[in-house]
């Protein structure tokens, strides 16, 4: 008999991830799922302002129909796992039990902390901003660090406030706690509104997160709520008494998920780094109509010849050698690797 948690225990399972996340309530819901393996972001595209015509019949401008840049993602965790609690000495109605509780814990101590840390990792690998800095944050130096990444991203027009979110270690958390540009002026520690929030930083929330959450020399990671997407397209759990083969209880999930930045509005997600590990700028060489790119310590080189960012757009290829470049196209390009953080992105015109 198989007992389906959707219906049976489906308030303690969705407690489970809400309340475990870090992520919870800090990403944005603005996407669908198309199909089985992808979702669609449809970002709306504004229109230049001009002079009010105070005479003629289009006073206003020329009317032009509202466009739509659409960013398609597909999925790519597809996870499971699968736990037998022998019936022993136990009564049915006890091993159901049992396995409930077993359950929540498997979600609460793998599932979901493994979502986030995945989640934190992909956001730190897409961040529009990947800021190297020469050496680990102190205590004198954390304020400034912060607060030029704030200044950073104001600059570039990221709304502000509560919709901003600084994800921190705890060490980091700590320095921010004794740093004198903050100790007494904002309301850190004063109150836990949500999972992990100790406190606020000129509006933004401070939140606290265990070292392994953020990839290794990654010392802060500040994100705006709707430039960061974090769809689950399947939370599938369910508990079997007594199947075919076991004396007891089978517990088994799915979970089907991934974690993106929304290229539109790549500016509101803004990683401190170790700039040690952080790949160099790519160089990109024009000879006559051919291009060439390299990208030191690299494991793959994504390029455009549109003049689209690499890191998001749809018509980026991954680099293997020289490739034609129209006349007065614009080749953009951008280093990656598993142990080292992003580069900034070259850009070159034909």
């Amino acid at each position: 008999m198989a007992i389906n948690l959707a219906s049976k225990y489906s308030a303690r399972v969705a407690k489970a991830f809400s309340l475990r996340s870090f992520l919870n309530g800090r990403t944005s819901g603005a996407y669908q799922f198309d199909g089985v393996r992808s979702v669609k972001v449809f970002t709306p595209i504004t229109v230049d302002e001009v002079d009010y015509e105070r005479s003629g019949t289009s006073r206003y401008g020329t009317p032009q129909d509202m466009q739509d840049t659409v960013q398609e993602l597909m999925l790519t965790q597809d996870k499971s796992f699968s736990l037998i609690i022998d019936k022993g000495d136990n009564t049915s109605q006890m091993m159901v039990k049992n396995a409930s509780d077993m359950l929540l814990l498997q979600l609460q101590e793998k599932t979901v902390p493994n979502a986030d840390r995945y989640a934190f990792s992909q956001f730190v690998r897409q961040a529009g901003t990947v800021k190297g800095i020469s050496q680990k944050p102190t205590k004198a130096t954390v304020a400034e660090i912060i607060l030029d990444a704030c200044q950073a991203m104001d600059d570039m027009g990221v709304p502000d406030g509560a919709a901003r979110t600084l994800f921190a270690t705890a060490q980091m958390c700590k320095l921010i706690k004794l740093s004198p540009e903050f100790i007494g002026i904002d309301r850190l520690g004063e109150k836990a509104l949500s999972k992990g929030q100790i406190g606020e930083i000129s509006g933004m929330q401070v939140v606290k997160v265990p070292t392994s959450y953020l990839p290794q020399d990654c010392y802060f990671l500040i994100t705006y709520k709707e430039s960061i997407l974090f769809p689950y397209k399947l939370k599938d759990t369910k508990i079997h008494t007594d199947p075919p083969g076991i004396s007891g209880a089978l517990i088994e999930g799915r979970h089907y998920y991934d974690a993106f930045v929304l290229g539109a509005k790549a500016n509101g997600v803004y990683a401190v780094v170790l700039a040690d590990k952080k790949l160099p700028e790519p160089t990109i060489t024009v000879t006559g109509s051919s291009a060439s790119i390299a990208c030191s310590g690299a494991q793959e080189i994504r390029y455009t010849l549109d003049g689209t960012d690499p890191r998001y757009s749809s018509t980026a290829k991954v680099y293997s050698a020289a490739v034609n470049v129209p006349q007065g196209a614009c080749v953009r390009a951008v280093g990656y690797d598993g142990d080292q953080f992003t580069s900034d992105v070259a850009l070159k015109n034909a």
